[in-house]
């Protein structure tokens, strides 16, 4: 059996980009997601998810990629 995930939302600060001792290329922010109901007040409401990526993925986010911006996540 096989798990997936597919997230589409916006950064809700720019990536944090670190390196390891290793110099692995390391990358943490997080994903505002929105739900596709609203709350019992007629509100929209949104997920937040932590995401960690790697390598060349991280270095690319943090150089591109900044708050507010539309990304897709998949893993």
């Amino acid at each position: 059996m096989i798990n997936q995930a597919v997230l589409v939302g916006r950064l809700t600060s720019n990536a944090e980009l670190r390196y390891t001792p290793s110099n692995q290329a390391v990358a943490t922010f997080t994903l505002a997601v929105n739900r596709n109901r609203k709350n019992e007040n007629g509100e929209r409401e949104a997920d937040f998810i932590n995401v960690v990526i790697w390598r060349q993925s991280a270095e690319n986010l943090a150089n591109w990629a900044k708050k507010g911006a539309l990304i897709g996540v998949t893993g």
